[in-house]
């Protein structure tokens, strides 16, 4: 499938996004912590586009995912100016750009899964498969929470802006919550659009 403006568009705004990131973020292990799985879902992409194309739906929000991690890992995801600004306004207890970022942990994941699960036929029933795929979201989150958890042991103190807990003791069950809710909420509001782009995409070989 030949890449269209739109696809050159969105390629040239992440590369742009990630280029400013990467220069003179907060710090610079946190950067590539951070950005690294965005640049492995390019890579991915790129590797496969050829035999699975896409839909438009499905890339903006893996650009927009991107940019996220870029944010978060430019600043740190504890000092994201805008919800430092949110935070004094509403008086949060912390900054809240790592809710965000998890919530986006589990909506794009569900579009990803959705598109692959549906296009390869992987399950008939729709009920099961929009389970399986918040499974799926879960699972993504938990693996995640367990490279915090790694790079903790590893990495000790400086292992901190990367994991950005804040202090907070339930830090890791929150996240996953928030990658629950935004898996459910992918599955719930962006079913129909879905369902429309992928109808007009070739249907690629049963696996």
């Amino acid at each position: 499938m030949k890449l269209s403006p739109f696809h050159l568009a969105l390629t040239a705004l992440v590369a742009a996004v990630l280029l400013w990131s990467g220069w003179q973020p907060y710090d610079r292990l946190t950067w590539w912590l951070e950005t690294i799985p965005g640049m492995i879902g390019l890579i991915v992409i790129a590797a496969t586009w050829r035999r699975f194309p896409l839909t438009r739906l499905c890339c903006f929000l893996i650009a927009l995912h991107i940019a996220i991690l870029c944010v978060g890992g430019h600043y740190t995801y504890a000092r994201v100016p805008l919800f430092d600004t949110l935070r004094t306004l509403f008086g949060w207890s912390r900054n809240h750009y790592d809710r965000l970022g998890h919530f986006a942990q589990g909506f794009v994941p569900a579009i990803i899964a959705r598109e692959i699960f549906l296009r390869r036929r992987v399950v008939a029933s729709r009920g099961w498969m929009n389970f399986l795929i918040v499974c799926v979201c879960l699972a993504i989150s938990a693996v995640y929470e367990m490279l915090e958890w790694w790079t903790a042991v590893a990495g000790g103190e400086a292992s901190t802006d990367f994991i950005g807990g804040q202090g907070d003791p339930w830090d890791t069950q929150e996240d996953m919550f928030m990658a629950l809710i935004g898996a459910a909420v992918a599955v719930f509001t962006m079913s129909r659009i879905h369902d429309r782009q992928l109808a007009k995409l070739p249907a690629p070989p049963v696996a």
